[in-house]
């Protein structure tokens, strides 16, 4: 499912597309973020559908070497254990990735060096000779696998993320965190598993999805009064010099801390001060965080700081930091 951290960055990311482009209006901005959001969810499928692709074409080879016209010993009596993965097989027969497949058109069919690529990088692997070598294995060997090959040739392979971002700009900074999202769903798979296993949701509830709309819409609907929050603590810093990332960055942290009374203000320091390791400098990054906490304590001072709930965690310690 999409963490929050992810709908965070999705939304500094269309903050930044609506506020660069003067035309954009807030509605047609809002659709851009949800189809962001459901475009990573779709590489979730994507990537899960590339191992049972890696799968096919390993046992192709096999299929290849049989045909040969002087096949040896181990052409005609290879190891199978790659192609016949359990886990691999539940996926390859998975009801909800298969029906979303074929809904989303997605497809690896004209990426054939890519696979091949793919199946070189996971021979080479000490994984996978540990793996076929292995005097016995049981299910979790099999999943295990599994996970290996997604962290450490997928998740590493720079010619997939060069395809990726070809294919959609909404991937580029998606892999990682798919990818995590990918070692969760393996983790729900046992061996008595069923074709009707379910995936993971696209959001974890209702919630999660309303608060992607309310953070955007938060952000922009105050701007205004966002930046001049931000003006009056960088006092000593020339504003106009600020860079615009930073300054977005910081817009949407005193949102969450102004108008989501169930987000804990701790989490939301967190959440903030981490982003900016991805999308500023380290010497931004310590510019965010000193903002947020001189910021985040004259905000309570002035009691604007109101919160419920699981929003009141951490509340009784006056440290903001």
């Amino acid at each position: 499912m999409i963490s929050r951290r992810i709908i965070r960055i999705k939304v500094l990311q269309v903050l930044y597309a609506f506020y660069s482009t003067p035309d954009k209006s807030i509605n047609n901005t809002e659709k851009e973020l949800f189809f962001s959001i459901q475009k990573t969810y779709d590489l979730y499928h994507y990537l899960l559908d590339l191992v049972i692709e890696i799968s096919k074409h390993a046992e192709s080879v096999i299929e290849l070497r049989k045909k040969k016209h002087f096949p040896t010993e181990e052409d005609l009596n290879p190891n199978t254990r790659f192609i016949r993965n359990q886990l691999i097989a539940q996926l390859q027969t998975n009801e909800s990735l298969t029906k979303y497949l074929a809904q989303s058109k997605l497809s690896w069919v004209n990426e054939p060096e890519l696979i091949r690529k793919l199946y070189t990088e996971v021979l080479a692997s000490d994984f996978y000779k540990s793996y076929m070598e292995a005097a016995q294995h049981t299910y979790q060997d099999d999943r295990k696998f599994v996970e290996q090959l997604m962290a450490e040739v997928i998740l590493q392979s720079e010619d997939l993320a060069i395809i990726l971002e070809e294919q959609s700009i909404y991937w580029n900074d998606d892999l990682d965190f798919v990818v995590s999202m990918i070692l969760k769903t393996l983790k729900k798979f046992k061996e008595y598993t069923r074709e009707n296993q379910t995936l993971l949701p696209m959001f974890k509830d209702e919630e999660d999805r309303q608060f992607s709309k309310d953070l955007y819409r938060k952000v922009v609907l105050n701007h205004d009064e966002l930046k001049g929050i931000v003006t009056k603590y960088t006092v000593n810093w020339d504003v106009e010099r600020i860079a615009f990332i930073d300054e977005l960055i910081l817009e949407m942290a005193i949102a969450e801390f102004l108008y989501f009374p169930s987000i804990p203000t701790k989490v939301t320091l967190n959440e903030y001060i981490e982003l900016s390791k991805y999308y500023s400098t380290k010497k931004s990054r310590n510019f965010i965080n000193g903002i947020l906490d001189k910021a985040l304590k004259a905000l309570k001072t002035e009691n604007k700081i109101l919160k419920a709930g699981r929003g009141l965690i951490g509340e009784d310690d006056n440290s903001p930091s």
